[in-house]
This record gives structure tokens, sequence and C-alpha cells, in this order.
């Protein structure tokens, strides 16, 4: 597959360990149509997803459910995952994010607000799924490697380039005792 510039497009794929709640569910399918190696295990927490290679792991929940249920089910679910899970995501899924959704988000980032938890609000699977392989390919080793070369690079460039230190490399040109003009 060629890509805009002239590189070719690397397809990523990586081994994502799935609770054998979701098997045989559509972002089960999803996530096995886009070739990463899949496996099931009860002992994970119902509703998650965990890139292993890439350190994080992703709560799926319905909002819906959610809202009708007590706050303390799902506020301790959640708290359960990101006790096990350093790098983890609540994946809040509703086909419309209205009022009631978005009070249920507020609530739940008062609650683990200076946690490690990021709510990621998604309508639909595919939404979910780029979400998702987009946050575990970008923290997978070789990318993560490649995203830190390219700030660094960008970093020095901005630098090298600012009209600000352009003039203060000549002020310190030309005011500098050790190498006078």
């Amino acid at each position: 597959m060629a890509e805009s510039g002239g590189k070719e497009k690397i397809k990523w794929t990586t081994t994502v360990i799935i609770s054998s709640s979701l098997k045989g569910r559509e972002i089960a399918t999803a996530l096995e149509n886009r070739s990463h190696k899949i496996r099931y295990s009860d002992s994970v927490e119902n509703g998650s997803i965990i890139f292993s290679l890439s350190g994080v792991a992703f709560l799926l929940m319905d909002a819906k459910e959610c809202i009708m249920s007590p706050e303390e089910f799902y506020l301790a679910k959640i708290e359960k995952f990101i006790s096990i899970h350093q790098n983890s995501f609540l994946v809040l899924s509703a086909a419309l994010h209205g009022p009631e959704e978005w009070k249920l988000i507020f609530r739940i980032q008062q609650r683990f607000l200076g946690s490690n938890l990021r709510i990621l609000p998604v309508h639909n699977t595919v939404n979910a799924i780029n979400l998702m392989s987009t946050i575990a390919k970008t923290a997978s080793k070789p990318c993560i490697s490649n995203i830190c070369y390219r700030m660094i690079t960008a970093k020095a460039h901005i630098i090298e380039q600012s009209p600000v230190w352009k003039t203060l490399q000549k002020i310190k040109l030309n005011d500098d005792p050790i190498f006078p003009n």
C-alpha cells in the first residue's frame, strides 16, 4: 500500500488479550479482522481489552447500562480495573452522548481525578477500535521511539529557526568577552 510522500504503509499488529465475556461480540471480531493475535482470558476484568506489548488496557462500558445501574457498581468495577492496570482507559460507548451521558462522564472524572484513568467517549465499534488501535500503536516500543525522535528533531528545528534564538546568538557573539570581535 503506498502512502503519500512515497513511503510504504506498514500494517501494525500485536497480541490482544480480551475478556472471555467479549467472545463473539462485534468488537472482538473487528480486532481479529485487523489481523491482531487474539487471546481470550477468564482472568481479566469483564469487558476489558489489553494490548500487552503496548502496556495499555481498555475497559469497555455501555453508558446506558451505567446510567441504569447503581453508581457503586460501575465505580467499583472501574476502581478494580485501574488498580490493576497502570495505563488504563475507560471506553464509554453511547450512540449519542447527550446530557445524561456527559453527567456520567463528569461523575466518573470527579471520582477518579488524579488517577491513571482516561475516558474515551465513543459512538460505535469502529470508533472504539480506531481509538484503541491508535493509542496502543503509539504506546508500542518502535513507534514511541520514532515519535520521541521526531519531537526532538522538530524542537531543534523550531529553536534553530526562531528569530529570538537568532537575536540571542547575535547578542552573545557580539558581547562575548572570551571571543571578542
